[in-house]
């Protein structure tokens, strides 16, 4: 069993930076990869963000270069620090663990285990 709480959601401005946090518990996590997904009202789920076992990562393409996944294993985190922020990136963000293929690091029905979400708006 892993278990998943997010943090760091809030009330940004565009151009604005927020960073996440997955703080992770249960045996064995650190050999699980995690990913941050994110919903917004009327929209399908999409996958951001992925980072295995082994730090290999993985972004969606409207988020390259502006966001940025890191797992620190001594304090049981993912972070995802996300800059210029747009008002096209409000929406829950949650994040998962699963065990994926390295190939195919963001395939969600590998992801097991889910948090309940955060809320990330950007308005000015």
């Amino acid at each position: 069993q892993v278990q998943l709480v997010e943090s760091g959601g809030g009330l940004v401005q565009p151009g604005g930076s927020l960073r996440l946090s997955c703080a992770v518990s249960g045996d064995t996590w650190e050999y699980y990869a995690i990913a941050w997904v994110r919903q917004a009202p009327g929209k399908e789920r999409e996958e951001v963000s992925c980072i295995s076992s082994t730090d290999n990562t993985y972004y969606t393409g409207s988020v390259k270069g502006r966001f940025t996944i890191s797992r620190d294993n001594a304090k049981n985190t993912v972070y995802l620090q996300m800059n210029s922020l747009t008002p096209e990136d409000p929406a829950v963000y949650s994040c998962a663990a699963g065990r994926p293929t390295v190939q195919a690091m963001c395939a969600m029905t590998k992801y097991d285990y889910w948090g309940q979400g955060t809320q990330v708006t950007v308005s000015s």
